[in-house]
């Protein structure tokens, strides 16, 4: 192993790198976070990991089968120290392929811009201003249809608590300062099915033209060097994110030069609703999923539930995920647009979630597709949640991802 001091940060190696080495006794006086340097490919991995287990320090490549710890082999040896550190949640992987970027900063309240004011911007504008106020500073709005603007500024400022007032402010920004800001969430849509006319599962539907949309805002990120969270929150959540990362990423001349947004700063924000929809239906099949079960993968058809992972039944599972899939369809045939959870439980509640450090459900990039999964950003760092999966499970898991990128190659 090799130690390193690099802009005052203290670091670690299984390989030699270009920077003064330190002493072993040196290195572990540090009481601050430690961060593995390693070169893994360009693309198809995170920039940057919070290790959790010292076994993800043995990943080279990252699949979707490493979701499981069981599936990572440990080749990397630690000594106590690391280990502790690990324990710690002091302990993040820098991959060099993007540069040595230690995102480090200092907490404070985060500015953040919402596009698009239709029914889900408008109520994740609600959660945000009624729930943030612990993390949020300012809400931005921005619309082409200037009175939703108006109108929203004048409503949200008037909602106070009886004994508190300090609420996130809500105000106005231009196209110009879009990018202006730490967190830029993407409502906006332009084709949502009217209520009666849909006879399936809408998202896919919506995705050429969403696509075509949110490419504009890819390629404005790109420009303006934008370093905050490109969230995602109009479906499908995690085709669009492929969008986003890689049109961010393509120079004038269409190639791919990876200088633009980097994997873990664009996140889709669809799978929190699976989640709250999961605990609804397995309370009325009597199942035990609020305190062990898992949802994963897409916002959509190839959803996988679990209804447990300490006794997983693939029966009820499969069951349990049919009722959440078509969840949604069951409001629309109660003569309604199904947005009031979507945007409060996958939108406002996962956002805030994920400002906090806290676990949430959301798309991570894994193997070069993004793919929703309980983790947690901390200072721009993913930290996945893994566990040992039931190979049943793991295989729903498997043949889900790849008719993801399947979708995603295709199109």
């Amino acid at each position: 192993m090799y130690y390193y001091k690099i802009n005052e940060k203290f670091c670690f190696s299984i390989e030699t790198l270009d920077y003064n080495e330190i002493s072993k006794e040196v290195f572990e006086k540090t009481e601050d976070k430690i961060f593995f340097l390693k070169r893994m490919p360009l693309g198809s991995t995170k920039n940057s990991l919070l290790i959790q287990d010292v076994k993800e320090l043995s990943i080279g490549k990252e699949t979707i089968g490493k979701i499981s710890l069981k599936n990572i082999e440990k080749s990397i040896e630690v000594n106590d120290f690391i280990e502790k550190k690990i324990t710690e949640g002091k302990v993040v992987l820098i991959n060099l392929s993007y540069g040595l970027n230690f995102n480090d900063e200092n907490p404070r309240k985060k500015t953040v811009t919402i596009l698009g004011l239709g029914d889900v911007g408008g109520t994740l504008l609600l959660g945000l201003r009624l729930l943030g106020k612990d993390i949020i500073e300012e809400i931005r709005l921005f619309d082409l249809n200037e009175d939703k603007i108006k109108r929203y500024i004048l409503e949200m400022n008037q909602i106070v608590f009886p004994n508190d007032s300090n609420l996130p402010k809500v105000v106005s920004t231009s196209m110009e300062d879009l990018f202006n800001t730490d967190v830029f969430i993407f409502t906006a849509s332009k084709f949502v099915p009217k209520v009666g006319n849909e006879k399936k599962d809408v998202r896919m539907v919506q995705y050429e033209a969403n696509r075509e949309i949110i490419k504009i805002y890819a390629k404005k990120a790109r420009k303006n060097n934008f370093k905050g969270i490109f969230a995602v929150v109009s479906d499908p959540v995690d085709l669009l994110c492929n969008v986003v990362f890689y049109e961010s990423n393509k120079n004038k001349k269409e190639t791919l030069d990876f200088k633009g947004l980097l994997p873990n700063q664009v996140r889709g924000f669809g799978l929190g609703v699976m989640n709250g929809r999961a605990n609804y239906y397995s309370e009325i099949r009597g199942l035990n999923y609020k305190n062990e079960g898992r949802v994963f993968g897409p916002h959509g058809k190839g959803l996988i539930v679990a209804d447990s992972l300490e006794n997983y039944s693939q029966k009820d599972s499969i069951a349990l995920t049919n009722d959440v899939i078509t969840a949604n369809l069951k409001v629309r045939e109660a003569g309604f647009k199904p947005y009031i959870a979507p945007a409060l439980s996958s939108g406002a509640l996962s956002i805030l979630e994920t400002l906090r450090g806290n676990y949430n459900y959301s798309t991570v990039f894994i193997d070069g597709i993004y793919w929703g999964i309980r983790n947690r950003l901390i200072n721009g760092s993913v930290g996945i949640e893994r566990n040992d999966l039931n190979e049943e499970l793991m295989k729903r898991i498997k043949t889900s991802y790849d008719e993801l990128r399947h979708q995603y190659e295709k199109n």
